[in-house]
């Protein structure tokens, strides 16, 4: 029987140690330290040298050859367009989220595609029993002959199953309900965690074929278990969106075979999710028209332009600190547009309350919606509506300067397509830009043309 020594490995970044400290000497996070016991000598040590492969000689990077024509396609165009066009074979994919948010409904009607295109697909389940997966796939209306479903925990029998089968795909659900015999420690564990996503990672490169694991998240909304999750395997997706609302969003924050800033949209019906081929339409089509405090503004997610609804409610405080309460966008940047106003226009809105929301769940970081922000949060205060037919989009700096975006043509033909009749942009992305057929471009230079230019 081998050694065992006990440890204490860090939850947040994985430092092991001999002995416990309060506070994690690596990434500072305090009583992130837990106790595991490990064998002294590992079996698995020679695994971890590397990965076979047919040839051990440096080659020329000309000489390789690859193309997006390996890859996989799941047939769902959302889940494609994150992944950059399909499954790389031999990678490892992270997918995150809130529990019952979807992931594995998503997941299962992945595999269904891809069963009925290509040859058999293994989803591996640890926290539900076949029956139960079994009913999750009637009321998605799955029955393939080529999709196999697995029970199990141990990850020296999933190996094996693996082997004796050879699917195309592999899901793992989740990472957290997997463990290796020979660690004494618990499934989810820090220790179990990274060995076995090791173990995975080598059996997708050695094998060719691509594996997706489910991850849990913490109360935060990050993946649960140390950050080297993150950095062994080669796709990290999250699922967001609240569980009230119907509108889910798909968003990958790493990717090695594609572009991180691409986003697929899904709608979660009675017989799972549906893809969502124009959001833009869909986030607008309930809009109330003159309604003070209302703006549409079009931002960019990797290559896809997104005309949303801002809403904007400023109200005198009763408190002594006046708040700012945002959905969808960062409060911070909220805290500095109202200052903007302040300073450079004139409007007296610091002992007010500002709430802010995005419609439909979605979440902005690009600073092309500023100028929509701060127009929302005039109107509300000075109770004027902004024409409903306007689309407004622009960076504010700190002088009230309004600056100029990327993807300008890309924003414009989703407003005309829309039937948009009006649009306020920087004067700067006037430059080079193509006339519209039916649509009004408006070049302002400062948020106080801006506010002229809507009131």
């Amino acid at each position: 029987m081998a050694k065992q020594r006990h440890q204490y490995v860090c939850q947040q970044c994985g430092y092991v140690s001999r002995k416990w400290y309060g506070r994690c000497p690596d990434c500072q996070k305090f009583n992130s330290l837990i106790e595991e016991i490990a064998p002294v000598n590992h079996s698995s040590d020679s695994q971890r040298r590397g990965i076979a492969i047919s040839s051990n000689k440096p080659q020329s990077i000309a000489a390789i050859t690859a193309s997006d024509e390996d890859r996989l396609r799941t047939n769902i165009s959302e889940l494609d367009r994150v992944l950059g066009g399909g499954l790389v074979p031999g990678s490892v994919v992270l997918i995150g989220g809130d529990p019952g948010i979807g992931k594995s409904t998503l997941l299962l009607q992945m595999c269904s595609q891809l069963s009925e295109t290509h040859s058999s697909v293994l989803y591996v389940s640890g926290e539900e029993s076949a029956p139960q997966t079994k009913l999750r796939a009637n009321r998605l209306d799955i029955n393939s002959d080529s999709l196999y479903v697995l029970c199990e925990n141990n990850y020296e029998q999933i190996e094996s199953h693996i082997s004796a089968l050879n699917p195309q795909v592999v899901v793992v659900d989740s990472i957290q309900t997997i463990y290796l015999a020979k660690i004494q420690s618990a499934p989810g564990s820090v220790t179990q965690l990274r060995e076995c996503t090791g173990h995975l990672l080598l059996l997708a490169k050695s094998k060719n074929i691509p594996i997706i694991l489910v991850g849990h998240v913490t109360k935060e909304g990050a993946l649960a278990g140390p950050k080297i999750l993150e950095h062994m395997v080669d796709t990290v997706l999250y699922f967001e969106g609240e569980q009230q609302q119907l509108y889910r969003v798909l968003r990958a924050v790493k990717n090695r075979f594609g572009s991180t800033n691409e986003i697929g949209v899904f709608e979660m019906v009675a017989n799972g999710l549906s893809e969502i081929k124009n959001p833009s339409e869909l986030f607008i089509e309930n809009r109330q028209e003159n309604s003070s405090g209302s703006v549409i503004v079009s931002s960019v997610e990797g290559s896809r332009p997104l005309l949303l609804e801002l809403q904007a409610l400023v109200s005198p405080s009763n408190l002594g600190i006046p708040r700012n309460t945002t959905t969808g966008v960062d409060r911070h940047r909220i805290a500095l547009l109202v200052a903007v106003l302040q300073k450079r226009v004139g409007f007296s809105i610091g002992d007010s309350d500002v709430f802010v929301n995005v419609t439909g769940g979605m979440r902005l970081n690009e600073r092309g919606i500023d100028l929509g922000l701060a127009l929302a949060i005039a109107s509300s205060h000075r109770e004027k509506p902004i024409d409903s037919a306007t689309v407004v989009l622009g960076e504010v700096g700190l002088g009230g300067e309004v600056r100029p975006v990327s993807h300008i043509e890309k924003r414009l033909q989703e407003s005309q397509k829309l039937g948009f009749t009006r649009v306020i942009f920087p004067k700067f992305n006037r430059k080079g830009m193509k006339v519209l057929d039916g649509i009004e471009l408006i070049g302002v230079s400062d948020l106080y043309e801006a506010l002229g230019v809507v009131f």
